[in-house]
């Protein structure tokens, strides 16, 4: 499966001031393509602080697959195809959706789901879109982990609004 790490980042390299903090945000460009792209795929793998920040309201049109230690504390929610959440290791994530028929998908997020996947070996690309702000203060989309991955450059392009959009594919 193909997996593709997608997030906007402020030029000092910030995904939120703190992990309340919504993508509202990022640019309107950035939102068009971030929900084209999660489309295209059929599914979006998020932490559960991600989805806590997005006011518990899955994106529509496509399986939003939510990682939680307490995933039962979300039963209410439940909805199968459409939203689901499961407490599971990257590679559990991974076996999950290939075992659906899924051929890719993408990981949106936040910080610590991004390093779970990043330190698994299981990201093949990485799409950053650098917004035109700075915050100053926040946190990395990694959340500080140590990691030293190396990328290739695939594409860089404007995409609007003065952010740009950089892909990158993992060396493995």
């Amino acid at each position: 499966m193909k997996l593709i790490l997608m997030m906007a980042m402020t030029v000092d390299g910030i995904i939120a001031k703190d992990k309340t903090q919504n993508a509202d945000w990022t640019t309107k460009a950035d939102k068009k393509v971030f929900i084209a792209e999660t489309k295209k795929h059929g599914v979006i793998i998020m932490g559960d602080n991600t989805f806590e920040a997005m006011d518990r309201k899955p994106l529509p049109g496509r399986l939003n697959f939510i990682l939680s230690l307490t995933p039962e504390k979300y039963k209410d929610l439940v909805k199968p195809n459409e939203l689901e959440f499961m407490k599971a290791t990257p590679e559990e994530v991974v076996k999950q959706l290939e075992s659906r028929g899924y051929q890719s998908a993408i990981l949106g997020g936040g910080a610590r789901t991004n390093s779970f996947f990043l330190k698994a070996g299981l990201v093949d690309e990485v799409w950053i879109t650098v917004e035109p702000r700075i915050f100053g203060v926040g946190m990395n989309f990694t959340e500080g982990e140590d990691l030293d991955l190396k990328l290739e450059l695939i594409e860089a392009k404007e995409i609007g609004d003065n952010a740009v959009q950089l892909r990158y594919k993992v060396i493995k």
